[in-house]
């Protein structure tokens, strides 16, 4: 659009411009228009923005409107003036367009920075879906575990702390080497990128201990204040280290 803009004003290309691009192309170049676009890539990114950054909502839509009842200057001269033939008759046509053109670069940038708020969005999205999954499961281990079945609870938990070590690993951006990570594993990850403190590994190497009673230790039988242990410091693991 920004070509378009630039046919508009009536702005010519140099013959350096121009040089080495195929004659189909300049013509193409010289059909762009800016006006006719404008308004649908306006409304769709607007939408776009109120969803994932209302926060620049403000400065999108400054650079296009200004609800300012005054002869138009630099301050209040916007890319809706530009349309409707309103023009800052103080300036060239080249410094009307240098000034929506600066205009349209910010909203263009604002625009191109969606994407890495729905990156994101995504993945809060994510995060949400398995906080919720995460105390399904937990519930469930819980409800084995008075029933009776110890192991199968135990073996869920530690299913369920393997997984949010990962998530949190990739939250902080931690390259994971090991194929299949054991919960020790991501614990020293953690530890070692400074992302949880001595206490807080310490924890988490209890309960992997009591996860491993649960699924490998046949000698042993896990208690029932076991796997409180374990279902209470998982519980606590999910809420405080993210």
């Amino acid at each position: 659009m920004k070509i378009g803009l630039r046919n508009e004003m009536h702005i010519h290309y140099t013959d350096s411009e121009l040089e080495g691009l195929s004659e189909d192309l300049v013509k193409n170049l010289k059909k762009a228009t800016f006006k006719d676009r404008y308004q649908k890539w306006y409304n769709a990114s607007l939408a776009a923005i109120k969803q994932l950054l209302p926060d620049r909502v403000t400065d999108f839509v400054t650079a296009y409107h200004s609800d300012v009842k005054k002869e138009k200057d630099l301050t209040n001269y916007g890319i809706e003036d530009y349309i409707l033939g309103i023009t800052l008759i103080h300036y060239t046509k080249e410094s009307n367009c240098g000034i929506i053109q600066n205009k349209f670069e910010l909203q263009y940038q604002i625009v191109c920075s969606l994407s890495d708020r729905l990156d994101s969005t995504l993945f809060e999205i994510k995060q949400l879906i398995e906080s919720d999954l995460f105390d399904s499961e937990i519930d469930a281990a819980s409800m084995l575990a008075k029933k009776g079945y110890l192991r199968g609870a135990g073996a869920i938990c530690g299913v369920v702390l393997e997984k949010h070590l990962k998530s949190v690993a990739t939250a902080h951006a931690i390259m994971i080497t090991k194929n299949m990570p054991k919960i020790s594993d991501l614990n020293e990850l953690l530890k070692n990128n400074n992302v949880i403190d001595v206490a807080q590994w310490r924890h988490i190497q209890y309960l992997g201990d009591l996860r491993n009673l649960c699924d490998h230790d046949k000698t042993s039988e896990p208690t029932k204040e076991n796997l409180e242990d374990l279902i209470s410091g998982v519980k606590k693991v999910l809420k405080t280290i993210y």
